[in-house]
């Protein structure tokens, strides 16, 4: 983007305008800062590169995780062991629904609980998962033709992303504490 702007600023031609010093001074600037910016990420993704695999989980593996969203998973969880089960970890996201009674009557509703920040990458995660080309070929056909079926079931489909979105959870808490590679699967 930097080179962009120095090309159009070279092809503007007339670059003799009023406060003309202090527009090629603010540009450049701007131009310095981001060159800074990009290194500084540059060098993040090398030291993200280098810790991932020290922590021996394989989230890189799964459609739609690449490195940065993989390391904010395993930030944001911290120790898989303290969660005994994928359940507590949907609970701690807050994805899974709440009981909301009184008298005996309740419903269950969603939840405003939970890891927000855990939550937004799980949607995130949920709406690649679905997500289909301009092709019309899905990128994940398993969670595709699921996310389908909850919809013929009768959910809206924001109710069907969170059962995505539950799904997820449970595979990636299956690999954290397995330390295992994704393992898609198959219909024949």
């Amino acid at each position: 983007k930097a080179q962009t702007i120095l090309d159009l600023v070279a092809a503007d031609g007339d670059t003799h305008r009023e406060f003309q010093a202090e527009r090629d001074f603010i540009v450049k600037s701007i131009i310095q800062e981001l060159r800074y910016k990009q290194q500084a990420i540059e060098g993040i993704d090398g030291e993200l590169k280098t810790l991932l695999p020290l922590t021996g989980y394989k989230l890189d593996t799964v459609p739609g995780i690449n490195l940065n969203t993989a390391s904010h998973i395993i930030s944001e969880i911290g120790d898989i062991n303290r969660f005994p089960n994928s359940d507590k970890l949907a609970r701690f996201t807050g994805i899974a629904p709440v009981l909301f009674s009184s008298a005996g009557k309740g419903k269950e509703q969603r939840s405003r609980q939970g890891n927000r920040v855990l939550h937004g990458i799980f949607y995130f995660l949920a709406v690649q998962l679905v997500q289909v080309s301009k092709g019309g070929k899905p990128r994940h056909p398993v969670f595709h033709d699921y996310f389908l079926r909850r919809i013929r079931e009768g959910k809206t489909k924001p109710q069907a992303l969170v059962c995505i979105m539950r799904r997820a959870v449970r595979i990636i808490y299956g690999m954290m504490k397995a330390k295992s590679e994704y393992r898609p699967y198959e219909t024949d």
